[in-house]
């Protein structure tokens, strides 16, 4: 495979289920933490460092070979809220679908087994980017770059911002995405022998919280 294949792979078009989740931001949007362009920036600068940071070190220690069963459970112990475990393991379970049909693989196969609910979507995610020959910073790079993608184009249907401000806002955020990704892929990279306590457990409770409030919504735009 080629670089290009990770195009494929961060293509919001990608049928992976992400565009009906908002990573948090229909909560925000709601509690007034998100107001407009600003606002959006100072959310997805929390996530990227928080929730960003450890899917992208997940994402990168399954692209670099770490046993995903362990992965799994380490996402686990990262995520209090049951509505975001709830959350990941069905987008797991979407981005696994697409993965196989786009990048058959043994592995993918054999994890869809291991998982059939749903494996934590950050771990199938670097699993992806294996089974498409791509390696850990891509992986990282991909999961840093959706955790704060999602929450800018939900804003934008959300509080009917203006897109360029959206983007603006993503675009100044690319030099910390790319300290973030260096972080993941330090850590991601040494899972594999060192084991999944050397992955960063970053903590952002608002979210958390949120997630459990955003899913006891009886009418919602987002799933989460």
């Amino acid at each position: 495979m080629t670089r290009a294949a990770l195009l494929v792979l961060a293509d919001g078009r990608f049928p992976a289920g992400g565009h009906a989740h908002s990573g948090g931001a229909e909560a925000a949007v709601k509690a007034g933490r998100i107001t407009g362009a600003a606002s959006l920036e100072a959310f997805c600068r929390g996530r990227l460092h928080t929730a960003g940071l450890v899917a992208a070190a997940l994402a990168a220690a399954a692209a670099a070979g770490a046993d995903p069963a362990g992965l799994d459970a380490a996402a686990d112990a990262r995520t209090p809220s049951p509505a975001l475990r709830a959350t990941a393991r069905k987008l797991g379970r979407q981005l696994m679908r697409a993965a196989r049909a786009t990048w058959p693989s043994e592995e993918l196969d054999a994890v869809a087994r291991q998982f059939p609910k749903g494996a934590h979507q950050p771990v199938v995610l670097g699993l992806a980017a294996r089974a498409a020959g791509l390696g850990p910073t891509d992986a990282a790079c991909c999961a840093a770059y959706e955790s704060v993608s999602g929450p800018a184009t939900a804003v934008v249907r959300l509080l009917s911002l203006d897109p360029f401000e959206a983007t603006a806002a993503l675009a100044r955020l690319a030099p910390e995405l790319d300290r973030v990704v260096d972080r993941a892929v330090a850590s991601g990279t040494a899972a594999p022998t060192e084991g999944v306590d050397v992955l960063p457990a970053a903590s952002a409770p608002l979210l958390e919280i949120g997630a459990e409030v955003h899913a006891a919504w009886p009418v919602r735009l987002f799933a989460s």
